[in-house]
This record gives C-alpha cells, structure tokens and sequence, in this order.
C-alpha cells in the first residue's frame, strides 16, 4: 500500500527537523525530565508559582568566510572560428586556351604575379589594325583643317564684296542683280565654313573612335595574363596547360591568411560592453592561445540569431593558423568588483532564485542573489555582493534567513 511509504516520510522528516532546528529544545526538555525524576526528601508547602523564565532563542552552528570583493577583468566569452582576411576566386575575363605550366596548390604567391597565360591568337593582329585606323584618322585632321581655313577665306572674301556693292547701290554705281549676287556668295561662304567644320569634328571623333578601338584590344591582350589580386596562398592548383577559358572559367583560389581573422557573434545582451580596438584572445581547438584586437563589430544584428558580427585581426606570419578553425574568444571589457567562492556556497531561496546566505546583524542569516560573473576550476566570481560579506559556506541548506545562527569562520582552503 501506499500509505505506509507516505506516513514513514512524513516521520522521517518530522525527525529530521526536531534533530537540526529544535535541538536546543529538545535537549533542555531532556535535561528537565531528569531532574523531576530525583527524588524529593521534603515536600515544602505550596508556594505560589514563579514565572518561568524565557528560553534563549535557539542558534545553529554553520562555517563562514569572510570574503572581500576584488576587481576582475571581465571578458564577453564567444564561440566562432578562424577566418581568411581575404578569399577570392580569381577566374578568366576572356576566351583562349592556357600556355602556361599550372602553379600547385599551398605555394605563396605575390600581388600581380602571373597565374594563367593565355593564347594571344589573332588579337596582336587586331591591335595592329586598330593602330593603323588611328593613324589614318589623325592623317585626316590637317586636311580637314586646311578646308576649314580656306572656308573662313572664302567667307571674309565674301563679306568684302557684299560690302562693297551695298556701297555702290547706295551711290547708284550697282545694279540690284550685282548685289543679290555678292550676297548669295556671302551665304554660300558661310555654309562652306560649317561644312569645313562638321569634317573637322568628324575628324577628331573618328580619332577617339580609334583610340577606344586601340584600347579595347590591348584591353583584350592583358586578359590573357591572369595575375594574382594580392599576397597570399594558392588553395587550389591553376588551371592546368592546354585547358579551355572561357569568361568566368576558374584559373585560381587565393586567400590571404596573414593578419587572419576570428569570427564570432555577440548576444545582445553582451554587445554593449565590446568596443572597437579592444584586446581579445582565442583559445584553438588544438589548444593554441592567439592574441589580437577587435576591428569590426556589426550595427546591425542577424535577424534570425538577435547575435552581432564581431571580428578579431590575429597576426599569423607563418601561416600557422588555417582558415575555419574552431575558436573560444574571449573579449576584453571593463573591469568589475567581484567575490570568489566556492561552487558548494551557491543555493536557492524559496523563490528559486539564485545566491548565498550570509551572517548578517545579531548573527541572523541573510539570503543575498548573486550573478555568476566566471566560472573557473577553484571556484566562481560572484557579482551583486556587497564589498563585505561573511558568507557561510558550510551548513546554508539547513537555515533560512532570519534564522539566528553561530558561525565557525576559516579560510578557504582549510
């Protein structure tokens, strides 16, 4: 039956409770009943009953520690990984078949180095024609200039005669066809020179036309040389020799690992004590211990995570540090008081809330929450204490605040 599990429970923790909170009680209860059962040699007539005098409140006994609050350098703890400063895919521009011997993956490449070169085919040709249409257009311009020239001539040749017999007929020396005639020759002046300069424009933008001709094709010629964008690491062989190019095809993989970057993202909650050009530090997934600073950390949050990108610049001359490597980061930030206890001092009110218990005034039991600030191996840094405390570390799941207690104070450690 189930009763007889319940009702011994229930005893149980009848016993345990007179056992820890009464026993003061308890024992002078003992104490009394063996001094009624002495014997008594003479009985004294009844007297009036005295007043029994009051019993001290009863106190437990528990172990203290005297603790004083120390600064911290707090630091906001990440999970990310290692990063390529630079990654990029560098691939043809052009179409044409590869003449150059390919470079094997993990060999160091300079900025601007050669790493596919392509056949030239018939471009040399087509530059050299381009270069003839632009001489042929710059021949162009002295002769288009000297039409212009003898164009404005004419014109001043025209406007004289025009002058000339407007002044006769006004005297009566010109007949009216004479002067029709030297102004129809005035108009025809001034056409010629609009003509003279529409070819000399022509001229000039046929050259640019060639220029641009010109440019395009050795535009065309140095795509044939792929060269690297930057110092770095090849991740990838280049194209092999005899291969095909089209425009996108994939010559080479170049990363940049030196300054290599660690990557992780903040909470929310945290974001506000990182700052840009902090210290930070990262612990590898083989144990390695790296250090550098904070250059980059996001405005704008992952609207799936609520998590902030934050980004830590690592010197890594020797390469030593690969791309995607797991990372612990830990983010300098300000300083904080705090108090190291031992793990076993933590506990719960009634409230479920999380501290620890303290003698306070009169030797009365304090319950006082706390934040864990870190976690170490010897114990946790506890914040939201006053700068004093005296917390019992031994005996605290056995009172509740308000409890009158005799506390036993060592060291930690002893």
């Amino acid at each position: 039956m189930r009763v007889i599990p319940v009702l011994t429970a229930l005893l149980v923790t009848a016993f345990l409770y007179v056992a820890v909170f009464e026993r003061d009680r308890l024992m002078n209860l003992a104490r009394g009943g063996v001094e009624a059962e002495a014997p008594q040699e003479t009985v004294a007539s009844p007297q009036p009953a005295a007043a029994p005098a009051q019993q001290p409140s009863p106190t437990v006994g528990v172990v203290a520690f005297k603790s004083r609050a120390q600064v911290i350098d707090r630091a906001v703890i990440l999970r990310g990984e290692t990063a390529a400063a630079r990654q990029v895919d560098v691939r043809a521009e052009t179409s044409a078949v590869i003449l150059s011997e390919p470079l094997r993956k993990g060999q160091f490449v300079e900025a601007g180095q050669e790493l596919c070169r392509l056949d030239p085919g018939p471009r040399d040709a087509a530059l050299k024609e381009m270069q003839a249409r632009l001489n042929e257009a710059r021949s162009r311009v002295p002769e288009t200039a000297a039409r212009l020239d003898e164009a404005l001539a004419r014109l001043a040749e025209a406007r004289i005669n025009d002058t000339a017999a407007n002044r006769l007929s006004e005297g009566g020396f010109a007949s009216d066809t004479r002067v029709a005639t030297t102004k129809a020759a005035l108009s025809s002046a001034q056409a010629g020179v609009e003509s003279a300069r529409a070819g000399l424009q022509a001229a000039q933008s046929g050259i640019q036309a060639a220029e641009a001709a010109v440019a395009s094709a050795r535009n065309e010629i140095d795509r044939l040389t792929i060269k690297a964008p930057f110092a770095g690491l090849l991740e990838s062989d280049t194209a092999e020799l005899g291969a095909l190019m089209q425009p996108g095809s994939l010559c080479a993989t170049v990363i940049q690992l030196d300054p290599i970057k660690l990557v992780g993202y903040v909470p929310e909650t945290e974001v506000d004590r990182i700052i840009p050009g902090a210290m930070a530090g990262a612990r590898l997934a083989s144990g390695r211990e790296v250090q550098g600073q904070v250059t980059f950390l996001s405005r704008s949050s992952d609207p799936t995570t609520r998590t902030f990108l934050v980004e830590v610049e690592v010197a890594n001359p020797d390469f030593s540090i690969r791309d995607g490597q797991t990372a612990e980061i830990g983010i300098l930030a300000a300083g904080e008081m705090a108090h190291k206890l031992p793990q076993s001092a933590l506990t719960l009110n009634s409230d479920g809330k999380l501290g620890v218990r303290s003698v306070g005034a009169d030797g009365l039991v304090e319950f006082q929450p706390v934040s864990v600030l870190r976690d170490e191996m010897d114990g946790v840094w506890l914040g939201g204490l006053p700068d004093e405390v005296d917390v019992i570390v031994v005996g605290q799941d056995f009172v509740t605040a308000g409890v009158r207690v005799e506390a036993t104070y060592r060291e930690l450690g002893q």
